[in-house]
């Protein structure tokens, strides 16, 4: 999986999948000031949630454990993190509604994506991106 070879489910996968899902249905139903608990959340369930950062509920993923999301970045409301592999999400970026992020993507540093975006390749630094597939629209 990893690898980006094909696999086959596997009941330790479910396992992990299914402590994620529970992990994301506390996240998913805190209030709207409970900044502190959402960030606990993350930081047990993520790779990496670096300070400053901020996701948003309702948020869904695979697993967790394969996202890393960098200083201060922004993931607005409804997105999802295909995390089949790894997911890495480059310091200040800011990712709006209803993003989809594909597995093995890499989003870099102030790059922007806009919402409704679904991003299936590596976004380079300092660009905005938008669109099915997100494309380049502009340098920053």
């Amino acid at each position: 999986m990893l690898r980006g070879d094909w696999y086959l489910d596997e009941p330790g996968l479910a396992a992990e999948r299914r402590r994620c899902w529970r992990m994301l249905d506390r996240f998913n139903a805190t209030g709207a000031v409970d900044d502190a608990e959402r960030r606990r959340i993350l930081e047990e369930l993520l790779a990496k949630f670096s300070p400053g950062a901020s996701v948003l509920p309702r948020f869904h993923c695979s697993y967790g454990t394969l996202i890393s999301i960098g200083a201060n970045s922004f993931v607005n409301n409804d997105a999802l993190f295909m995390d089949d592999a790894l997911i890495t999400i480059g310091d200040n970026a800011w990712l709006g509604a209803g993003v989809i992020v594909c597995p093995g993507v890499t989003i870099e540093e102030n790059a922007v994506i806009g919402a409704g975006s679904v991003v299936v390749r590596d976004i380079p630094d300092q660009v905005i991106a938008a669109g099915n597939p997100a494309r380049t629209i502009r340098r920053l």
